[in-house]
């Protein structure tokens, strides 16, 4: 059975969507912007807090690191400063898992190579992701599976065999691990999320969750992953689109995480148990909008019917539903019936032997 348990709460195909909201960096660099995209993201409803860990000089190449990055969207004069900017340090994630513990929400993060890595675990994060650029990187999967936390792998820009060397590296490791179909694309439209790999990915790892990074603008994409078996939902959360940054624009704002969350929770009880039958609620209006079969004029007593003698109107009201009109055409009458009112097999004797058994061959 495909399952995962994060901090008490288990993920699998029978219990609710797991929603992620993934702040990254849109904190800005600043704590106390974080605690702000934090309690949103609580009020939300999610399950979850995703942020995004680098240490960046060991990441980038000198070169990189050191690139003019002059533009409106940047936070420093470099790359490297613009990078540094947007970074929080060890005493920052401390309060923050502090903070989001008071308020009752798991916090997480990505770490983008092993020294932050080995940082989150000191902290004691509940739980740990793989970004797309990591999709090839065994080396740091294998270093995170070691510590025998929960893991997300995001599949984005790879091929399916990408995606199987990733899991045979991690799972003799460490068998937590739920894998997110996602386009590396910000935003990704619609028509680029190819969320038919949510089939393909349930199909190759039957005993792992399946989920969806989405980076579309907009909700409804994440609800038909839903449907399709993802159990575990990351979006990216801002609380405000015009802030500055590359993800703002197409993050979910807390109006919009919070009709994600609710139509996520809600799609279970849409789907229904597959059993097509009349519920409850749909005794009122079909009573008006059914239809029976009533006298198209008054009948005597005696009256062999004919099609030509019932007529098929609303509301149904009790009466015998159109599909009987060929069972009661060759009957004849026990009782007068009086114009639109409607007739029963009780009204009608029964077909002779023969007649039976010709209409019964002929049904």
């Amino acid at each position: 059975m495909r399952r995962l348990t994060i901090d008490g709460v288990d993920i699998g195909d029978d219990e609710p969507c797991y929603v992620i909201a993934e702040v990254g960096q849109n904190h800005q660099g600043e704590v106390e912007q974080a605690k702000r995209l934090i309690d949103a993201a609580k009020e939300c409803g999610v399950n979850a807090v995703k942020l995004q860990k680098r240490s960046n000089r060991l990441l980038y190449t000198r070169e990189f690191y050191e690139q003019p990055y002059d533009n409106e969207l940047s936070f420093g004069h470099t790359y490297g400063e613009h990078r540094e900017a947007l970074e929080l340090g060890a005493d920052d994630y401390r309060e923050l898992l502090r903070h989001a513990r008071e308020v009752g929400v798991m916090l997480f993060a990505t770490p983008f190579d092993f020294e932050s890595a080995d940082l989150l675990v000191e902290l004691g994060v509940p739980a740990f992701k793989f970004a797309s650029g990591d999709l090839t990187n065994t080396p740091l999967q294998r270093h995170v599976a070691g510590f025998g936390k929960p893991m997300f792998l995001s599949t984005g820009g790879g091929t399916l065999a990408d995606v199987e060397r990733a899991v045979d590296t991690i799972l003799p490791l460490n068998d937590q691990l739920c894998v997110l179909q996602c386009t590396a694309a910000y935003p990704a439209a619609v028509e680029d999320l190819n969320l038919n790999v949510i089939t393909t990915l349930r199909e190759h790892f039957p005993q792992l969750v399946i989920g969806l990074s989405d980076h579309q603008n907009g909700i409804a994409m994440a609800v038909v992953a839903y449907t399709l078996g993802a159990r575990v939902i990351e979006k990216h959360f801002t609380l405000d689109h015009a802030l500055k940054g590359r993800d703002h624009a197409f993050s979910l704002m807390p109006e919009g995480m919070r009709r994600l969350v609710r139509d996520l929770h809600r799609v279970p009880a849409a789907l229904g148990n597959a059993e097509k039958r009349p519920l409850p609620i749909e005794a009122d209006p079909l009573e008006k909008m059914g239809k029976k079969l009533v006298a198209a004029r008054e009948l005597e007593l005696g009256h062999v019917l004919t099609a030509g003698d019932l007529a098929i109107k609303s509301p149904a009201d009790g009466g015998l539903p159109p599909y009987e009109l060929d069972r009661l055409v060759g009957r004849r009458l026990r009782r007068p019936i009086a114009f639109e009112d409607f007739v029963t097999f009780d009204d009608v004797e029964p077909l002779p032997e023969h007649a039976g058994a010709h209409a019964t061959a002929q049904s």
